[in-house]
């Protein structure tokens, strides 16, 4: 029982870090689009 517990729980810190990372990657985007928008006024 406890082997399948700690798999479950490194997948799901995994699953974390990815969410994270694409999270991060959009957040990096909507502000270079603002900053491009906020350039052009």
């Amino acid at each position: 029982m406890q082997p399948t517990q700690n798999k479950e729980e490194k997948s799901l810190k995994g699953t974390m870090f990815s969410v994270g990372v694409v999270a991060a990657v959009i957040v990096v985007m909507w502000v270079g689009v603002f900053w491009l928008y906020m350039d052009r006024i």
